[in-house]
Formats: C-alpha cells, structure tokens, sequence
C-alpha cells in the first residue's frame, strides 16, 4: 500500500469516527410512545449520519488491513470480522432510526387503547436491537484486539496504539463481568467515544506512516 492510500484510508477513518461522535451527540433518549413521536425527526437524523458513516469507516479499515504485510492472515480475518460488526450496526440503527420512525408515525393519532395495544411489538423492537448493539460491540472488540496483537508482532504501527486498544478491550469485559450495560444511551455513548479515540488514533497513524511498507 502506497502513502497517498494511506492517507486516504486514514482520512476516511477519522471522518467516520467524527460521523460517529455527531450520531451520539444527536442519539437522544427512548421513553414512551408521546415522547417517541417529540424526537422522530432527530432520531431519524441522528441514526442517519451513523448508516452513512458505515461504509466510509469500514472502507478506512479495509485501508487498515492492508497495511499489515507481515501478519495478512490475522489482518484480513479481523477486517471480516469487523465488516459483519458494522453490518450489525446497520441493521440497529435502521431498526431504532428507520423502522420505529416509520411504524409509529402511523399511529400519531391513535387512541390510547391503540397505543397501549402496539407496547409488546415497541418492547420487541427494542430487544431486537439491542441484540444487534451486542453484537456490534462483540465484532469491533475483537478485530481491535487481534490488530493490537498484530501491531505487538509486526510493529507496523506504534505500540502504544496496541496497548490502547488491548486497554479497551480489557475495559469491555470488565463492564461485562460486572453487568453494565452497554446498549443504554449512556452505556452505548462510553464505548462509541472509546472507540473514537482509537479509531482516530489509527487513522491518524496511517496518515502519518513512511511510505515503506513494513
């Protein structure tokens, strides 16, 4: 991989993770059907810029990927394995900033018995997508775990950017082992602007990289 691909999939990385910190500081919070209809046009905006935002992260880790000569193999499953991450992501943010919009403004003026009625297929969404949350969370830790490795082995990049995404990973299980939750807005707002930082971290690196491949 040239330097001008570098800098390129670089940049692409950085303006992804900046669509990501937009996403969240718009992202409001659920609540009840009322309050659902009050924040369509934000949740419908915020959730978005984070679809768009997926292909030109993802084209930055292809990017990523390919800079490691010296460990293909591991890059390239990581790079897979992060593609379905996103994927994941895609499906949770049209659920929550697409479909939910769409489905209960058919109902903006139904009776209460009929908004009570829709509360089981509203629970229903939500669990759907915080199964995706999880997995989207699961499939970006590990692929940043298995390039920290790769940095550790290759010294492709420098070694900080290795112990700071072993760092967040470590930081991942411990939430999990003590049942925090991580799909709240809270929760989920922690690890994206975690992830930012590394994200961006990375980016930056391959846009400051010396044109010898390593």
């Amino acid at each position: 991989m040239n330097q001008q691909d570098k800098r390129i999939t670089g940049f692409s990385l950085i303006l992804g993770s900046f669509f990501l910190i937009v996403t969240m500081t718009l992202h409001p919070a659920g609540g009840n059907f009322e309050h659902l209809i009050r924040i369509m046009r934000v949740n419908v905006t915020a959730h978005t810029v984070a679809i768009f935002s997926i292909p030109i992260t993802l084209f930055g880790f292809w990017g990523f990927q390919q800079s490691f000569t010296k460990a293909k193999s591991l890059s390239t499953l990581a790079f897979f394995i992060i593609l379905i991450g996103h994927l994941s992501g895609l499906i949770a943010a049209a659920l929550n900033g697409l479909v939910l919009p769409l489905f209960i403004n058919q109902y903006r003026d139904a009776t209460p018995e009929t908004i009570a009625s829709l509360k089981p297929i509203l629970k229903y969404n939500g669990a759907l997508n915080h199964a995706f949350d999880y997995i989207f969370i699961s499939f970006i830790c590990i692929p940043i775990f298995m390039w920290s490795m790769a940095i550790l082995k290759t010294k492709t990049y420098t070694q900080w950017l290795a112990y700071f995404g072993i760092l967040l990973n470590v930081l991942i299980l411990v939430g999990l082992v003590t049942d925090f939750n991580f799909v709240n807005l809270g929760g989920f707002r922690i690890f994206i602007f975690s992830l930012v930082g590394w994200i961006m971290a990375a980016g930056y690196l391959m846009i400051k990289a010396r044109e010898a491949q390593v």
